[in-house]
Parts: C-alpha cells; structure tokens; sequence
C-alpha cells in the first residue's frame, strides 16, 4: 500500500550508492514517494518529484497538499541535492510529458523512474471509485513509465509500487473492499504484468524494469478511516487501537502490524543502483510474511 506519515530510520547513513544519478517520484509529497525521493537523494541523487497535491471526491481520504510537496522538495535539498517539484496528474500523459521533458533539459537526464502514486479508495463508494482507483495506480503508472522512455538509456532503473494486497485477493485470499478496492486490486495486478512484459522489451537496451510489493505501510493510506473499517467491519467507527492487532494478523512475522515506508526505500535505493545491475522482471515483497503459502512460497 502506498503513502506516509514518517519516513522512518532503518538505514545507514548516505554512501553515494546513485551518485550522478537523476530521479523521478511521482505521488512525492508524502508517504513512501516521500521517503524514497529522500532516501535516493541522500545516496547521491538529484530528485523530480510530481503529486498531484488534491483530492479525489471518490477517495475516502484526505491526499498530500501543495504544502506537501514543498517540504518534500525542501527536505531533498537538505540532503545537498537538487530537486525539482511540480503538481502533475499521472493520469494527464500530456501534462507528465511537458513535466518530464522540462525537468530533464534542467537536469540533462533521467536514470531512476520510481512510479509510486496511487489510491486506495475503500467501503461502499460510487461505482467512478473503480476508475480512479484504475486510473491512477494503473494507467498513472504506465503514463509515468512511458513519458520517461524517451529520456531513458542504458543502466536506467524503473522501479514500480504493487501490493501484497492484490496479491493476496489475486490468491482469493480476500481483498480491499467495494467499488474502489476492486480498483485498486485490477490495478495493481495488471501493473505486475505490465512490468513483466514492458522488462522483456527494454531488456535488449539494458534498461531494468521491477515490481515491489509492500505490505501495510505506515502511511495516511493505511492510518485513515476507511482502512480501519476495512480491518474492523464489526466496529461501527473504529480507530487506531481497534486496529493494530488486525493489521499484524496479515503478516506471518509477529508483532508487525505494518512496515516503515524507509523498509521499502532501502529496496528502491537497491533498485536503482549499480548493485542490482542484473536484476529485472522482478516481483519483489517486502511482507514479513503475509505472503507466504501463495503460489507455493
């Protein structure tokens, strides 16, 4: 799931491991777009964040803000690097074109696409639920990725955000709830088999394409409303500590009710780097276990 409150701490200090190196993250703002736009700039990169920085009616919770996005930016040029933030619908292929193009003549090249934003809209919503769901997780991946290609050689590294979720419903293990979860579940399971293919095609050009799925992130996605009545349908209006133990019934690890969004940017900085150089196609989990016992882990 994406999206966070804290960026979290769980890593060493900078080591220069995508020095050089240009970044896009879209859903930037906050949540793991946040932490993974930060963590990459402390090993070495300049940094393109994009969010959309607005709500959507359909989606039950409140999205990053304008403000946001500032301090995302802010924060990256903390770390002594450069970063460039603008507010870009990834449903828009014609605004993330002119956003792309305009930040990489600034920088002179792009390297890392982290293709992060996405929503999770949860209970029983209108039917356009399903479209937003599919149309940003989805459609706003594939726009991303797509708008980069051209600016994309050699040793780039594209790195998209699935869902143990979805793997999990794929399972028919259960899944996110109404219109909206259905959404987001289709989304994220074609995003998988997007990423396997589009690593097929730009593999002849040492371009790498991976997949990561996280479980529950410590995030305003997972810390929100509808989430908890989708953990805890028996409660009328449940609140964090109705939910904690339900969170961490999903994982197989114990006492984890969910992970840092700084547990998934480590494997984003990996990702992106030279030491992952032959890595691509990959679908990879960061569960602590929820998904094991599917398709025979």
């Amino acid at each position: 799931m994406t999206d966070s409150t804290d960026t979290g701490t769980a890593h060493l200090p900078g080591t220069g491991r995508v020095a050089g190196k240009v970044a896009l993250v879209t859903g930037a703002a906050r949540g793991q777009g946040k932490s993974h736009a930060i963590r990459l700039a402390e090993e070495g990169a300049d940094i393109i964040l994009f969010d959309l920085c607005r709500d959507i009616e359909t989606n039950g919770y409140p999205l990053a803000t304008p403000r946001d996005l500032e301090e995302a930016a802010l924060e990256v040029e903390k770390t002594g690097r450069r970063a460039i933030a603008a507010e870009v619908d990834v449903r828009d292929r014609g605004a993330l074109d002119t956003a792309i193009a305009a930040a990489v003549s600034e920088f002179g090249r792009l390297d890392v696409v982290v293709a992060n934003a996405g929503i999770c809209p949860l209970g029983d919503g209108p039917v356009e639920a399903f479209a937003d769901a599919f149309d940003v997780d989805l459609v706003g991946a594939t726009n991303t990725i797509h708008a980069s290609l051209p600016h994309l050689t050699a040793g780039a590294s594209i790195i998209a955000t699935g869902s143990v979720a979805a793997l999990l419903a794929a399972g028919s293990q259960g899944g996110p709830s109404g219109a909206g979860g259905a959404g987001y579940v289709l989304a994220k399971e074609m995003l998988t088999t997007y990423i396997h293919r589009i690593a097929r095609v730009l593999a002849p050009k040492s371009i790498r394409a991976n997949i990561i799925h996280p479980t529950n992130v410590n995030t305003p996605m997972l810390q929100s409303g509808p989430m908890y009545r989708q953990f805890r349908p028996d409660l009328a209006d449940p609140g964090p500590d109705d939910v904690t133990a339900a969170f961490a019934s999903l994982q197989s690890m114990p006492d984890v009710p969910w992970i840092e969004p700084a547990d998934v940017s480590d494997t984003v900085v990996y990702l992106a780097s030279s030491e992952s150089r032959y890595i691509t196609g990959l679908d990879l989990t960061i569960d602590a276990g929820a998904t094991l016992g599917r398709g025979g882990r």
